[in-house]
């Protein structure tokens, strides 16, 4: 738990950043779980007027004000449309650290965020093992899109459809790699997250595939540990911290031009949450802005810096989801689309509010499943709405959600990274 101290400070600092907010009321028109709900205290609105009064509402109902602060999916909507310019996202992490001081974390997230995830090692050896028996506990639920769901009733996993644990992780594949470019192009340091090493490795081959074909010269370092969000998150600004210490420590050894992520999540938390969150040793600071700055999305790293462009051909109709982080924070939307139809054999068909949350929320998806489902099976809808046989995204835990949400219906539409298309289509 925090000191008092600690906790005071973080309180003013909320305090704050609480003024600018009118109370207007924009957010309700935008936020994808007050559209399920109706509740003022599920809006960006009726949590910031519960935050006016944090300080005694945690010592008389600290439970209770841990439950509705965490019944937000940080999608960004809110402060991307917010006429004020609240930066709702930062004072809902804020928040979440303080009553973590306050409450300090359950046993199950001590054991997951100090225990694991703080120890990469270890993090990678026990998810090795969980990918060698998880057929034992799990069954084929689609094969189009190669889904699972539990043998049996099972915590946490309950009746989701979910994509497996890779056989090999990309660590294994390419434990790591460092190339020189090739004429002027720029040396780029990938950082591929870890749902993409873990769950989905074709998407940072397909990453290192389509930089190769520019020629780009590539600093992938090993040992890369968690980018620190899903602790951030749960208010464990301790693991946060020293996430983000390790991996600064890995890359600022490396010398390259930009750094690259194909996980939307990964690329708006290193870019944003990493210098205005981190509250590590100050001496950091410079390092963290000087790696924030060089930090691009792989499709907009593409279509920006390298210069692709869109292709007349025309091909299969794919339709694109735009992860909240990507869109919401970084304001990347026309880079992913112009890869689509730069992507030899397709071609882009929108699909009716391509911008709205698909649902997942990381954490949000666990904790609130049915809404979480709810909101998801909107995204469906809308996908299957627009004719296209494959959907494609930015982000891979928008893919893990839209592959449940799809699996479940069988709807026979693939779901696939915006990078992967656009690789598939490049000469081996």
């Amino acid at each position: 738990m925090a000191d008092i101290h600690k906790l005071a400070e973080m309180l003013k600092e909320l305090d704050d950043q609480l003024v600018n907010c009118m109370r207007c009321g924009m957010c309700q028109a935008v936020c994808p779980l007050f559209a399920q709900t109706g509740r003022e205290y599920d809006v960006a609105r009726g949590k910031l007027a519960l935050l006016d009064g944090l300080a005694s509402e945690m010592i008389n109902d600290p439970d209770g004000v841990n439950e509705r602060l965490n019944r937000c999916l940080l999608c960004g909507t809110c402060a991307a449309n917010c006429p004020s310019g609240v930066k709702v996202s930062d004072i809902f992490l804020k928040a979440r650290a303080i009553m973590t001081g306050y409450l300090g974390l359950s046993p199950v997230k001590k054991a997951i965020f100090k225990g694991m995830l703080s120890n990469p090692k270890l993090f990678n050896s026990l998810l090795n093992m969980g990918a060698k028996f998880q057929g034992l506990f799990t069954k084929q639920a689609d094969e189009l899109l190669g889904s699972s769901c539990a043998r049996f009733n099972a915590p946490v996993i309950g009746d989701r459809h979910f994509k497996g644990l890779a056989k090999k992780p990309l660590h294994k594949t390419v434990p790591e790699m460092e190339s020189a470019p090739r004429g002027d192009a720029p040396r780029v340091a990938v950082f591929p997250g870890c749902v993409v090493d873990k769950i989905f490795p074709q998407v940072g081959e397909a990453t290192l595939k389509a930089l190769n074909h520019h020629g780009c010269g590539v600093y992938m370092p090993k040992g890369q540990a968690c980018c620190g969000i899903p602790a951030l998150s749960s208010g464990d600004t301790d693991t946060f911290d020293k996430l983000v210490k390790a991996n600064v420590d890995i890359f600022k050894e490396g010398e390259f031009d930009y750094l690259v992520t194909p996980c939307a999540t990964c690329t708006a938390t290193i870019k944003e949450l990493w210098p205005s969150m981190y509250g590590g040793y100050a001496g950091d600071k410079f390092d963290i802005q000087k790696i924030a700055d060089r930090t691009m999305d792989i499709s907009q790293f593409l279509v920006d810096v390298m210069g692709v462009e869109a292709s007349e051909v025309t091909g299969k109709s794919v339709t694109y989801h735009d992860p909240c982080h990507l869109r919401n924070s970084l304001g990347v939307t026309s880079q992913p689309r112009t890869l689509l139809n730069a992507s030899k054999g397709c071609s882009l068909k929108e699909m009716p509010e391509a911008a709205s949350c698909c649902g997942c929320g990381g954490s949000f998806n666990l904790n609130h499943y049915e809404l979480s489902k709810k909101i998801g099976n909107r995204k469906a809808d809308n996908i299957v709405a627009s004719g296209a046989g494959e959907v494609a995204t930015s982000c891979p835990a928008c893919m893990l959600q839209i592959t449940d949400m799809l699996s479940r219906r069988e709807a026979g539409v693939h779901v696939s990274h915006v990078i992967e298309l656009y690789a598939d289509g490049l000469p081996r």
